[in-house]
């Protein structure tokens, strides 16, 4: 099991070189080869740049498509070699995609659900059964086709099939049948991928299998719970599925992983069986060879984020850099004032109303109010703290709270001791009664009319 590197709003821009090589004991003969090693027109994931070689150089390459719109690289070799090569480059952003950001038509949005009867027939390849066997049926039988969101039914099943089957790196060629699988509770990314393609279609949904690269970035932090996800940046060949739903598409899932397909995920070849989605295929004359095969994936460009913030170096570089603003705004006598609104999340709270909707919870009041006389203390010392009314957002009950702070410009202090400023982590035993004569009597000291003075 996996674990996505998530990194909201940013991307890191990374490069992978894959090689594939076939050495042969004596000059052989190949056949027209057909390489499906480019990334697929579909694919979600951007590729900046992409590069396919070919040795012996001696070759004629046409890029050709197959009824699914897969590229195909077809090799036509007019001289005998002891050697073949296939090497692939290419620059990927690995911006975030959420794999759930879809719509559904109105009449698919709960499974159970049939396609309409000429989308069917547009899908027919793809919901085309294997024979009955045993242990699918049985398998099939004991999905739960209680009506619910198709999404949740879908990450359910998903999840049951990454629990039911233990991975293994299997390097016998082909894919196993569905009972195969079952029987041995274990398999392949490839034998995972085929089950599930399988198990859908005998209920109903259009799947595809899909052959692509899988790119794994190490996260710039250990999650708190769950999978630590790998040590190191990592990318393989594997294998997933893509089912159909109406409105959103072929909708990617992997049940390696029990997660959904995202920006990892970059398909080379959907097809409506294994066969014709193998990266490279063809016929070579009898003799013996040695395969050897390399991958690897470099990042070429990272932005910075709170996880992983710029270096020293690069702070000091953009701290003589807003020096230098600066000079050039005083020399021009441009005067400017600048404010800023963070916005904050809980590290093991995050489905929390107070980090979500609520306009406050408790613990982000007293958060706030840490932040607040830390910033007090850094830029404003001896300001003036103001615990006030804040944006009020259409839809909400009641305004927000807002945490200010005011200091003079030259230095002159507008508070001096900070023992009268109360904390909101105390409970000083004041009430509504209190809070209405202090209001009153401080409106009578500013000179204010007490009608101004109004109840919270």
């Amino acid at each position: 099991m996996w674990r996505r590197a998530r990194i909201e709003g940013l991307s890191i821009r990374v490069a992978l070189h894959h090689k594939t090589e076939y050495h042969y004991d004596r000059l052989v003969t190949l056949s027209p080869q057909v390489v499906r090693l480019r990334p697929a027109p579909h694919s979600r994931t951007p590729i900046l740049s992409y590069s396919l070689r070919i040795s012996p150089k001696n070759h004629f390459l046409n890029w050709q498509q197959d009824p699914q719109g897969n590229y195909l690289a077809r090799l036509v070799f007019p001289e005998q070699t002891q050697r073949f090569s296939v090497e692939v480059n290419l620059v990927a952003d690995m911006t975030v995609i959420n794999p759930f950001d879809f719509f559904l038509e109105p009449y698919a949005e709960k499974f159970p659900f049939e396609y309409d009867p000429a989308l069917a027939r547009e899908l027919r390849p793809f919901l085309e059964n294997l024979e009955s066997t045993p242990k699918l049926d049985e398998f099939v039988r004991t999905i739960d086709l209680t009506p619910r969101p198709t999404a949740t039914f879908l990450v359910e099943l998903n999840i049951r099939l990454q629990r039911m089957i233990r991975y293994l790196i299997r390097m016998e060629p082909g894919v196993q049948t569905p009972d195969e699988t079952l029987e041995r509770a274990s398999g392949s990314c490839r034998d995972s991928a085929w089950l599930l393609v399988q198990a859908l279609r005998h209920i109903g949904l259009a799947a595809r299998f899909v052959s692509g690269y899988l790119i794994q970035l190490k996260a710039d932090e250990k999650p708190l719970e769950g999978p630590a996800g790998p040590e190191a940046d990592f990318t393989d060949l594997h294998a997933w599925t893509e089912v159909y739903l109406p409105g959103a598409g072929w909708v990617g899932l992997d049940p390696t992983s029990g997660l959904f397909a995202g920006e990892g995920h970059i398909p080379l070849a959907a097809t409506p069986d294994p066969t014709s989605a193998a990266p490279v295929s063809g016929l070579v004359s009898p003799c013996e060879v040695e395969f050897a095969h390399e991958m690897s994936v470099t990042r070429i460009h990272e932005d910075p984020r709170v996880t992983k913030p710029y270096t020293d170096e690069q702070w000091d570089r953009v701290l003589a850099l807003g020096d230098k603003v600066d000079r050039d705004l005083e020399a021009g006598d441009v005067r400017l004032t600048m404010g800023g609104e963070p916005t904050f999340v809980s590290i093991d709270d995050m489905d929390g109303e107070e980090w979500n909707t609520a306009a406050l919870g408790e613990e982000k009041e007293r958060r706030a109010g840490q932040l607040i006389r830390r910033l007090r203390d850094k830029f404003g010392r001896h300001g003036l703290l103001h615990f006030g009314q804040g944006k009020w957002y259409p839809g909400e009950s009641l305004p927000r709270w807002a945490f200010t702070c005011y200091w003079r410009a030259d230095g002159a202090p507008l508070w001096r001791d900070d023992q009268w400023i109360a904390s909101p982590e105390q409970d000083y035993g004041d009430g509504g009664q209190e809070g209405q004569e202090f209001a009153e009597g401080l409106a009578a000291r500013l000179g204010v009319l007490p009608g101004y003075v109004m109840a919270g």
